[in-house]
């Protein structure tokens, strides 16, 4: 297997580097570790087996937690976190991506169930620990305008305000390919216009290469961003001519990690580092662990 140069930089945690300047020796004090947790999205855990048997697997690979989805059994759920000591990063609501239930639906019954979409993860979110939920406000598709889009999730999003105070859980609103904010400056003038301390921005870095380099979505976000996805993409054909989009490992593809890193550093995010990746890449153990440890890799850029 072949890796790119970055790929074998690994931190500098013990040793101190010298350097001669005037006749001096000077101590270059080491780079220190980000205060950052690594997760794992659980609907992209490729592991078989129980909600047990995954969190058991993922803790063993490395990983400090994990994003349910929103709509499970709460119990099992909260047993699997407990046995394993994993803590609840996020929880991502489940009902979002649904045509009959999205928060930017023409059909204000649509709209409803959405919004009781987003209260239960809400809920589920506060049973568990976790501290946001994941939210996809809508989706511009023929019937559905990017202005309507806009309006009616923030309508939407104001009427569950109410159930994040009384929970004490955060609405993180992610970016996805949903033809809906494609621009940095639109995530910050959408959040401007929600002018909620309660509701800002899981940024997932994978997606946005598509419209410009993720370090200048986290320039414009700053510390908006309350907790992020971590994905690779390639755009770049492969030897069979096919571009391998988010099928690709991490640290072979586009993203340029060093600068994304110090941008999350320029802004101080200390959070969560939640891995969403094709399940194939997480689907037993010695390849869950070569996936922890290139994580590990990107973390330290």
């Amino acid at each position: 297997m072949n890796f790119s140069r970055r790929e074998f930089l690994q931190p500098t945690t013990t040793a101190l580097a010298t350097s001669v300047f005037g006749g001096q020796l000077f101590a270059v004090e080491p780079k220190p570790k980000r205060a950052l947790q690594k997760a794992m999205m659980f609907g992209t855990i490729g592991f078989p087996g129980t909600v047990l048997e995954k969190f058991r697997a993922i803790k063993a690979a490395g990983f400090d937690g994990v994003e349910p989805m929103s709509h499970m059994n709460q119990d099992e759920v909260l047993n699997a976190l407990q046995e394993t000591g994993l803590k609840a990063a996020s929880v991502c609501c489940s009902t979002h991506w649904k045509k009959e239930s999205s928060l930017s639906s023409a059909d204000p019954e649509a709209r409803a169930k959405g919004v009781e979409g987003v209260k239960q993860a809400l809920r589920d979110a506060k049973h568990y620990g976790a501290s946001t939920i994941l939210l996809v406000p809508g989706t511009v598709r023929d019937e559905v305008t990017y202005e309507e889009c806009w309006q009616r999730s923030i309508a939407e999003i104001r009427k569950v305000l109410p159930e994040c105070e009384q929970t004490g859980v955060k609405i993180a609103v992610e970016n996805v390919w949903n033809n809906f904010i494609m621009k940095p400056e639109q995530a910050k003038e959408y959040l401007d216009e929600i002018n909620s301390p309660l509701v800002g921005w899981h940024f997932d870095i994978g997606n946005m290469i598509r419209y410009c380099p993720s370090e200048e979505w986290i320039n414009v976000l700053g510390n908006r961003i309350l907790k992020l996805h971590i994905k690779e993409y390639a755009a770049k054909p492969d030897a069979n001519g096919k571009a391998p989009g988010f099928n690709v490992k991490l640290l072979e593809g586009d993203n340029h990690w060093p600068e994304i890193m110090a941008a999350l550093d320029k802004h101080g995010y200390s959070g969560w580092a939640i891995t969403e990746q094709p399940a194939a890449q997480t689907k037993d153990a010695e390849l869950l662990k070569e996936f922890s440890e290139r994580l590990d890799r990107v973390l330290a850029s």
